[in-house]
């Protein structure tokens, strides 16, 4: 099976997160996408809500599509969660599956910073897709991409490339893919929230009824 790997907080998910998935399910015929809700992150912020409402707007988001999944792998962790060790603990749960780690182009600059990020770039490939506010090119000063050409970058970034495979490490590949730009974030939902001012169509209605009956993100 090929398995997509999508983690992230999902403070709250939304269209942006949902779409992504979607294109990259089907430009790279992955048979399922794996929804993975952080838990306790190294990073963790404030506004975060709890995991278990996280992991219920995620599960709520993807109801009905057959090639979406949810994982409680990190909910259910005690302590923080890091990606390497996740990834470690699905190896064993889907032996024989090809994973694919599902990232944007913002988290995979940072991923120097990650703990053990040589190890996770063997546990699986790598996926980095397209953000708004971010350009392929910026990849350029990753140590992981030297041998990629600025002028593949740039066909990326222009639109006449989609998709484009490399080897990143001595048994993975990392594909670039470009997906619908949808200028969306988690913190401008919020932020929404937090001025009374109408969120309808930047996430399913079934996410925004949970908001509203839980009363998340209000001060």
């Amino acid at each position: 099976m090929k398995l997509g790997i999508f983690g992230g907080t999902f403070n709250p998910v939304h269209y942006g997160h949902l779409r992504a998935a979607e294109e990259v399910c089907g430009k790279l015929s992955l048979d399922k996408v794996l929804f993975i809700p952080a838990g306790k992150t190294p990073f963790e912020k404030p506004e975060t809500v709890s995991a278990v409402h996280r992991f219920n707007m995620v599960k709520t988001a993807i109801k009905g599509n057959t090639r979406f999944q949810i994982s409680d792998i990190e909910v259910k962790a005690r302590g923080k969660s890091f990606t390497v060790d996740t990834m470690k603990k699905l190896g064993k749960l889907y032996p024989g599956s090809e994973l694919f780690f599902i990232l944007g182009i913002d988290a995979f600059l940072d991923l120097p910073h990650w703990k053990q990020p040589d190890t996770l770039l063997n546990l699986s490939h790598c996926v980095v897709t397209s953000r708004p506010g971010y350009t392929f090119t910026d990849l350029m000063p990753s140590p992981y991409l030297r041998h990629v050409s600025r002028a593949v970058l740039r066909k990326m970034d222009a639109g006449s490339m989609d998709l484009f495979c490399f080897d990143i490490s001595e048994s993975q590949k990392c594909f670039l893919c470009r997906v619908t730009s949808l200028n969306i974030s988690a913190s401008y939902i919020r932020n929404l929230i937090i001025s009374g001012e109408n969120i309808k169509y930047l996430l399913p209605d079934s996410v925004e009824s949970y908001i509203i009956s839980h009363k998340l993100y209000k001060k």
